[in-house]
């Protein structure tokens, strides 16, 4: 799909990725593999983009969250979205999600290992993770909040998406210049496999990802940011946070450290109101969301820090 020019403003590919999240590298793989757009040239051949490109993009990232695989958004794009097709994808995830968790109720690696399959044919890594990994971690532990499933159950699925992930970590592109984030789980917290969906996130998006995983007390995290030159800290909790208990330990490390302290998971909406009276702040699940969230507050944070 070949877009035309029609405003005389013209954005760098960082700065489109930037405003739309998406990765350079990927961007320029649409652009070669789907003809998505065509962007204008400098002289020495840098891509340029338009506001009518940028607003594109915007589109096609909607339609990607929404769970439309890249390879149909041409067609998308076109002919108009259809709540039919939305309702079918939203089924599709849906019975991916009860495949994988009856799977892991069953401890069948084998099952797991065909619908996860199923999905990384049909979709980017970045939808999978959106549609699939996230929700699968939310269910699994409204199960067993619920007595309906187990620790063994969320351990055997953790186990498995680490071994998914580390891969992944293992051939991610290592960023020199991006903002540093400490990433840990808050203490008490042992479920680490959100908490990498979202650093591998970050690293997609330009971030450098300081992972501390789990058992790391608040009190360290100080000095963390200090001998990192860390821009923030993130922490993942699950429903185990109790803010009774742990409200005033992180409210002293959101006083003390000197950098933005955000928490990500299910406590972030369950407890937000209690969190951000710590001086923290809550994320919700959603990794894009988040991820957007820390990056226009590590931007006004520079800004302020600029005025003084």
């Amino acid at each position: 799909m070949k877009t035309t020019q029609t405003s005389s403003e013209a954005f760098p590919i960082r700065t489109v990725a930037a405003l739309t999240g998406i990765n350079p590298i990927t961007l320029r793989t649409w652009e070669r593999r789907y003809h998505l757009i065509e962007p204008l040239r400098t002289p020495k051949g840098h891509r340029l983009y338009s506001k009518e490109h940028i607003s594109m993009l915007q589109r096609v990232v909607a339609l990607l969250d929404r769970g439309i695989p890249i390879s149909r958004i041409n067609h998308t794009l076109i002919a108009g979205d259809s709540d039919n097709r939305t309702q079918q994808e939203t089924e599709f995830w849906q019975r991916l999600i009860t495949r994988m968790v009856t799977a892991v109720s069953r401890f069948n690696e084998a099952t797991l290992e065909a619908a996860y399959n199923e999905a990384m044919a049909l979709y980017p890594i970045e939808t999978v993770t959106q549609r699939l990994l996230v929700p699968m971690l939310s269910t699994l532990g409204e199960r067993w909040a619920n007595a309906e499933g187990t620790i063994a159950e969320e351990h055997f699925f953790g186990v498995y998406l680490r071994n998914k992930l580390g891969a992944r970590f293992h051939h991610r592109k290592r960023h020199e210049n991006g903002p540093a984030l400490i990433c840990a789980c808050m203490p008490g917290e042992r479920h680490e496999a959100g908490l990498l969906l979202f650093a591998l996130s970050a690293y997609e998006q330009g971030f450098r990802c300081i992972l501390l995983g789990t058992d790391i007390p608040l009190k360290e995290l100080t000095a963390a940011v200090k001998q990192a030159n860390a821009q923030a800290i993130v922490l993942s909790a699950s429903t185990l946070y109790n803010p009774d208990l742990q409200n005033e330990e992180l409210a002293e490390l959101a006083a003390r450290c000197g950098v933005p302290v955000f928490v990500g998971g299910q406590a972030a909406v369950y407890f937000s109101d209690a969190l951000e009276q710590t001086g923290a702040i809550a994320l919700g699940t959603d990794i894009n969301s988040s991820l957007q969230h820390i990056s226009v507050t590590l931007a006004n944070h520079a800004a302020v820090r600029l005025q003084h």
